[in-house]
């Protein structure tokens, strides 16, 4: 006859590390704590593009040059980026782990996950810290009024 040990057991056996549970605990954690900061980041940035500006009718090339021209604001689109492609990463790999059935189905989807993940987030601090909103050689008419012809 097999013993089943009881739920609130804390070792899972001999020899067996209970890493994964504390890995799973701090994910869950930062689940939390990064939809409260994203809450802020992403209530901040619509304030600041649509309520405190003139509405989405003035978001154009030359609104997100003079935006990202401050360090404070590429710093902000930063954090948000990045917390939220951490955030929706965890999520759908916790999706994964609960889904899919196969390890090798599993071990493919996170794959694509993570890459899919480092992607999105090189290419997307790459805009955000080499956009220039003044390119050499561009015709004027083109350019924000705050570049120097």
């Amino acid at each position: 006859m097999t013993t089943i040990p009881a739920p609130r057991t804390r070792n899972a056996g001999p020899g067996r590390r209970t890493t994964r549970g504390n890995w799973e605990l701090y994910g869950w954690v930062f689940m939390r704590a990064s939809g409260v900061v994203l809450l802020v980041l992403i209530f901040g940035h619509l304030f600041v593009n649509l309520v405190a500006g003139e509405g989405i009718s003035a978001i154009d090339f030359g609104f997100v040059a003079g935006k990202w021209a401050s360090p404070f604001w590429q710093i902000w689109d930063l954090l948000m980026l990045w917390l939220a492609m951490i955030h929706g990463t965890n999520g759908v790999r916790t999706i994964i782990n609960d889904y899919a059935e196969r390890d090798g189905t599993r071990l493919v989807l996170k794959l694509a996950l993570y890459a899919s993940f480092v992607v999105v987030v090189v290419l997307g601090t790459l805009v955000i810290f080499t956009f220039d909103p003044c390119p050499a050689n561009s015709p004027a008419d083109l350019l924000p009024s705050f570049c120097t012809a």
